[in-house]
């Protein structure tokens, strides 16, 4: 974030410079054959001239455009077979909803139990509402407003979250590429040919989602609303046009850039303690969540690996945009991660307060007079 106001060409230098970069850094990628190379190309390139200091700038319409294809693209899948599918799976999406809660509930408490009070792992001043909010399984940008609202640091509970965030999008993708794990789901988009004109209906229709979502000032409302109709229209049967392959690389460019650019050069030099016990904590949990979803697949029709896209403790656009590229549910796992996500939303305010205000309340009640 600039901390002081810049002529609008300086501004645009540096979206124009970042750009290159990101794009010079993907060109490298997929001449590697990493994976996902349009997204992991332009996020470490970011992150790491952002922590140098470099002039890094993300352009919030060009990010908000990239959710949107994104999301547009997402809803593609959702045929009504694949609806079907998913009807089935009904009782492990609401596992996954209660292991991502408990999973966060318990994340949050180990934070505390290591750096609050005396010894060398001690964070200054650190209270038990900043390792709460630092904590939950997605909507990081959400839980770091609500953090903000009942007087957390702030600051730990963005840097938890973009720790996280980075470290699952790395792990798991190069994870899956070493162990040969993609292209093992057959599921295809409802449209797989471009139409001009499909796309630009698609592209309105959309677009009025979007609009939809910002009005009821929703969470992520540019990648929800195009999801929402673009999974409705495909779900009954309309068949716009698919989208063309150049324009979600360009979507995955943009999103990658925005996460890198959360990486500033004091971020490496904030407690780090505590984000080494998130990275920490972040490994464990990808090893958790790959125990979890092995046991769900155990009783369902759907491979591990995709199942571990749906419950890890990634973000919703990094997880589904893995999917799509490795080719691994994509249905599944955003089902899984819209579901969590709105749970998440809905629950970590309320919880906080049934959990640790009731429990702080109880502890400074006086006691009555004998």
């Amino acid at each position: 974030m600039l901390s002081f106001p810049l002529p609008a060409r300086v501004f645009s230098a540096r979206v124009v410079l970042t750009l290159l970069m990101a794009w010079t850094a993907a060109s490298l990628c997929v001449w590697l054959r990493t994976p996902l190379p349009w997204m992991i190309g332009p996020l470490l390139a970011t992150a790491v001239a952002s922590m140098l200091g470099g002039p890094t700038a993300s352009w919030t319409p060009l990010r908000n455009t990239g959710q949107w294809v994104i999301g547009c693209a997402l809803g593609l899948y959702f045929t009504p077979q694949v609806v079907t599918l998913l009807a089935g799976l009904w009782w492990a999406i609401a596992l996954n909803i209660v292991w991502a809660l408990a999973l966060g509930l318990a994340f949050g408490a180990w934070l505390y139990r290591v750096h609050h009070g005396p010894g060398p792992f001690q964070v200054k001043g650190l209270s038990r509402i900043t390792t709460y909010f630092a904590a939950p399984i997605g909507a990081a940008s959400e839980m770091t407003l609500m953090a903000e609202r009942h007087g957390a640091q702030t600051d730990l509970v963005a840097s938890a979250h973009s720790l996280r965030v980075l470290l699952v999008t790395l792990v798991i993708p190069f994870g899956f590429q070493w162990a040969g794990l993609h292209g093992l789901d057959a599921t295809l988009p409802g449209a797989r040919v471009v139409q001009w004109p499909g796309l630009a209906l698609l592209a309105v229709l959309t677009g009025m989602g979007c609009w939809a979502m910002l009005k009821l000032e929703r969470t992520n409302p540019w990648f929800i609303g195009a999801l929402v109709v673009s999974l409705l229209l495909t779900a009954f049967g309309f068949t716009l046009s698919a989208l063309p392959q150049w324009m979600t690389n360009a979507a995955q460019l943009v999103i990658g850039i925005s996460l890198g650019v959360r990486f500033t050069s004091g971020f490496v030099h904030m407690a780090p303690r505590w984000l080494g016990s998130v990275a920490l904590a972040t490994v464990g949990m990808i090893a958790l969540c790959a125990g979890f979803a092995w046991s769900l697949a155990q009783f369902t029709s759907q491979h591990w690996a995709t199942l571990l896209l749906g419950t890890s403790p990634g973000g919703i656009a990094e997880m589904a945009i893995t999917a799509k590229v490795l080719q691994l549910g994509v249905p599944v796992v955003t089902a899984f991660h819209v579901t969590r996500l709105a749970a998440v939303l809905l629950l970590a305010e309320p919880m906080y307060r049934w959990i640790y205000e009731k429990r702080l309340a109880a502890q400074t009640e006086i006691p009555p007079a004998e």
